[in-house]
């Protein structure tokens, strides 16, 4: 059975999870972030099989998510590094550790802890908030079209108005 495809879904979330829709993709970015760079590193690190591997490094370089970059004189060797688009990425998988830290791990069950590098505190946890710097759930926010909304995406987001 294939998997679903939402080129078509006029949605940010659908989107993203067009070019980063399979667990591996976001281990390899991950990895990115703990300083993987060559085809070895994440092979290893993440135990995923060669064609796999090979195949999401180049989708994330087909997307801008990284870059293959030479890596020695003889342009044998290569390292993928994260452009300004992947690193966009870490506020994302850093609310993916914290929801799994909490509602996985547990408190105090945590396995991996992010630190500030220069002081060694621990990163506060991420909060949507408005402007004045109010948390906010998601009772206080309110979808609208935005500018590329489709006319299909627009009903969507109507209020539905009860029978």
């Amino acid at each position: 059975m294939s998997r679903k495809r939402f080129d078509d879904m006029n949605c940010g979330v659908a989107q993203a999870l067009e070019t980063l829709g399979d667990w591996w993709t976001l281990l390899i970015v991950r990895d990115a972030f703990f300083g993987a760079r060559r085809f070895s590193e994440f092979e290893h690190s993440l135990g995923i099989a060669k064609n796999i591997l090979a195949a999401r490094l180049r989708r994330l370089v087909e997307h801008g998510v990284f870059e293959r970059v030479a890596s020695g004189a003889t342009g044998e060797r290569h390292e993928y590094r994260l452009t300004a688009k992947g690193q966009a990425l870490l506020p994302v998988l850093v609310a993916l550790r914290e929801w799994s830290d909490e509602w996985v791990y547990g408190r105090g069950h945590e396995p991996i802890i992010f630190r500030e590098r220069a002081t060694g505190r621990r990163l506060p946890r991420l909060r949507v908030t408005n402007r004045d710097g109010e948390e906010l759930k998601s009772k206080d926010i309110l979808a609208t079209p935005g500018p590329g909304a489709t006319l299909e995406t627009r009903q969507r987001l109507t209020p539905r108005t009860k029978d």
